[in-house]
Parts: structure tokens; C-alpha cells; sequence
């Protein structure tokens, strides 16, 4: 008998398709799965602002779902809208996160409110951060002095060849108090230290009962491995890094081929 309770979802590359769009068998197999009482969490490196409107789209307010943005820094309620847990960066990690991309050439940006904050307007990976989460962007003469309160997280923008080869000595530059790795080829995160999705995953359960064993969760990129790793069963797109494919227990359909929904009506078969 599957004694799965609750099914974590990245989006990009995962719940949804090349076109940024949820496609009907994938959001049919997830309404369903809802409403046999299965929860929906939605666990992504994007701003609360790029998790929103698929979050409204699968209904979690109505289901009791909840969202996971900043790679689980933290994590809502989507039905009472409730804080379950947060945390941000300390400000001195942040300053040498900031010190460290000027030393390396790479463009730091991070989050206030519903904007982004950037020294630029035009750095082609900073609009690709703002066009999927459809956040305006605020040019500022200095990113570090105009936050006025800890960030959730920081993002370094830049080549993807590039952050490759530099990713060790960015991550031993930053040093303690935060961890540091890539969402996408040309995104690298900085998060508070010990953050990240399996942890945002254990500490979700933790508060709700539910056992280790009795989540899944679907991902195909860098920050999705540790979700993948830790969910009583992990799935690995077929779009995905060969890392994350590693680690899955199994592997779904491209996120362009139904993939959630071939696996979600496997193991949850409609009656």
C-alpha cells in the first residue's frame, strides 16, 4: 500500500515545461493526487514572487499545500499564509558574499520585498531572474549598503563555464556561515549556512508527523540533489544533471514529456 503523504516539486525544469507552463496530464495527476489528501509542496530556488501564481494554479491554498521558496529558506502555509520557518543570512556573511564577487568579476544580486536589488539593468542573467519571477529590478549604486535588513539569500551571476571552474574558491572565500552552490549553470546561491532542500524538507516534517519515508520528491537540477537524496523517494527528471540522476531512486520522463504525471499516476494509480 503506498504510504506516501507528501510530494515535493521543483519548478523549473520539473513541474514545469520549456514554455514556463504547467501542462494539463501534469496538473490533472497533481489535482488528483490533492484530492485524495496527498500535500503539495512547491520547494525552488526562485523569490516567494516566481513561486506564487503555480502555487494558485495547483490550488495549495484551498489543499493546505505549502511553498518553499529560496531553496527552503523558507517556508509557507500557502493556506493560512503562515511563516512555518525562516532564516537569512548574517550581514557579514553577506559582505564578504558581495567582497568576493567584486574580486571575481561577477554580478551579486539579491532580494527586497517584491524587487530585485542590482548594481545593473541589463546583465542578461539578471533579466533572466527577473522575466521568471516577474520581479522588477531596482539599479542601486551599491547592493550591500542599500539592504536595510538580512537577506534570505544572495545570487552571483555569471558564465556558466566560468562560476565551474571558480565555484571551490568562491565557496572558501564566503567561508562559514553560508552555503554556497549552483541553482542553474550561471546561478550560483548563497544561503545561510546548513540550508538547502532536504533540510528545509526535514524540518517541514518534523512539524507536521509525517515520516521521512513517507515523502517524495522530484527535481533535476544541482539544488534539487539533496531533496532528491533525502525523499523516501527521490525522482530525478530525465532533463536533469547527471548528479541528481545519480542519486534518484528512479528517473521520470522529461519535464517536456509529462514526466511528474507518468510517475505521479504510477505510484498513486487512480482508483
Amino acid at each position: 500500500m503506498n504510504n506516501k503523504k507528501i510530494v515535493f516539486l521543483d519548478i523549473d525544469g520539473t513541474l514545469v515545461n520549456s514554455e514556463k507552463k504547467i501542462t494539463p496530464d501534469t496538473k490533472n495527476a497533481l489535482m488528483r493526487i490533492q484530492k485524495s489528501g496527498v500535500k503539495l509542496a512547491i520547494a525552488s530556488g526562485r523569490p516567494s514572487p516566481g513561486v506564487i501564481p503555480f502555487a494558485d494554479e495547483l490550488e495549495l491554498d484551498k489543499y493546505a499545500g505549502y511553498i518553499l521558496p529560496f531553496n527552503g529558506c523558507n517556508i509557507i502555509n500557502y493556506q493560512t499564509k503562515e511563516v512555518v520557518y525562516a532564516n537569512t543570512l548574517k550581514m557579514d556573511v553577506v559582505r564578504k558574499a558581495y567582497d568576493t564577487a567584486k574580486e571575481y568579476g561577477l554580478e551579486m544580486i539579491t532580494y527586497k520585498g517584491d524587487r530585485i536589488l542590482s548594481e545593473t539593468d541589463d546583465n542578461p542573467y539578471l533579466l533572466i531572474e527577473a522575466r521568471i519571477n516577474k520581479m522588477e529590478v531596482e539599479k542601486v549604486p551599491n547592493v550591500y549598503e542599500a539592504i536595510d535588513e538580512p537577506p534570505v539569500k544572495c545570487l552571483l551571476l555569471g558564465d556558466g563555464d566560468y562560476l565551474g571552474k571558480i565555484e571551490p574558491e568562491i565557496r572558501e572565500k564566503i567561508g562559514a556561515g553560508a552555503s554556497v552552490f549552483r541553482s542553474e549553470v550561471f546561478f550560483m546561491e548563497v544561503v545561510p549556512e546548513g540550508l538547502d532542500k532536504a533540510a528545509a524538507i526535514a524540518e517541514l516534517i518534523k512539524k507536521t508527523g509525517i515520516d521521512q519515508s513517507e515523502t517524495v520528491a522530484f527535481g533535476d537540477g544541482y539544488n534539487d540533489i539533496t531533496m532528491v537524496e533525502y525523499a523516501g523517494l527521490g525522482v530525478a527528471m530525465s532533463n536533469g544533471c547527471d548528479r541528481i540522476k545519480e542519486v534518484a531512486d528512479r528517473i521520470a520522463p522529461d519535464n517536456n514529456s509529462d514526466g511528474i504525471a507518468a510517475v505521479i499516476n504510477d505510484i498513486f494509480p487512480v482508483a
